[in-house]
């Protein structure tokens, strides 16, 4: 009877543990700083000790029309005219162009510097709009136009680069040590504009066409996400980052 009586112990034990579930809770949405950024329950990734966030930056409101810039100069080069990028928002709202940054507090954690970061003037038009730039990394400008381009850094921490580009220089290099976002212009070319931003760690991002951001490897425990976008508002909102988990998140802003 012992015997028996072991073994219909053992099958109940068994049958508790078959019925119940392993899958992850997650944690509740963290609250915002603000403008009200939605945050989703954490889903299962792979990293440990890391975590992950994905998501996307909106427009509140009806999508602006995009401005379009008469060219004066160069049309051969540069077209008949170039749609301003200051303001883009796709069709679901989807802001692009945003920067999206976690602060680290206590502390800056180094980027590691690879190879030389590409900004191309094409068609007289910066590509890309927004450039993000490790400090210490290098900056690659580009020329292949066949005219003359003068590529101006609006910095402030950095030194100021104003550098002619004539039509034979087809490469530029240059150097930036300390993080700081900045505008960046061409002299020959009034309409030319964009950004660069130089980081002092690896999470950053900029927003895609349909307003979407994603960042990996970012240290688990409650972080500060900034979003920065030259023509909108910008927001901040605190956000627990959990070990193998990726959170998403949502935001909205407007002018």
């Amino acid at each position: 009877m012992k015997s028996w009586y072991g073994l219909l112990v053992v099958i109940g034990i068994l049958l508790a543990a078959c019925g119940r579930s392993d899958a992850p809770q997650g944690s509740a949405p963290a609250e915002p700083v603000s403008d009200k950024p939605v945050v989703v329950q954490p889903v299962p990734a792979l990293a440990q000790g890391e975590g992950t966030i994905v998501g996307e930056v909106l427009f509140k409101g009806a999508p602006p029309v995009p401005k379009r810039i008469a060219i004066n100069k160069d049309k051969e080069a540069c077209g008949d005219y170039k749609e301003s990028e200051e303001l883009v928002v796709g069709p679901n709202r989807g802001v692009k162009w945003a920067v999206v940054s976690v602060h680290i507090p206590g502390g800056v954690v180094q980027t590691k510097v690879g190879s030389a970061t590409i900004l191309d003037q094409r068609g007289c038009h910066f590509q890309p709009h927004v450039l993000l730039v490790p400090a210490g990394g290098m900056a690659r400008i580009l020329n292949p136009d066949g005219v003359l381009h003068n590529f101006h850094t609006y910095s402030k921490i950095n030194p100021t680069v104003n550098k002619a580009q004539p039509k034979f220089k087809k490469e530029m290099d240059v150097t930036f040590e300390k993080p700081e976002r900045f505008r960046i212009g061409c002299d020959a070319h009034s309409w030319m504009a964009g950004w660069m931003v130089v980081t002092e760690h690896p999470f950053y991002a900029v927003t895609d066409e349909k307003g979407s951001f994603r960042l990996e490897g970012i240290p688990a425990g409650k972080r500060v996400l900034k979003i920065w976008h030259e023509a909108l508002r910008e927001l901040t909102a605190e956000i627990e980052v959990k070990a193998g988990q990726t959170t998403r998140v949502s935001f909205e802003t407007r002018q």
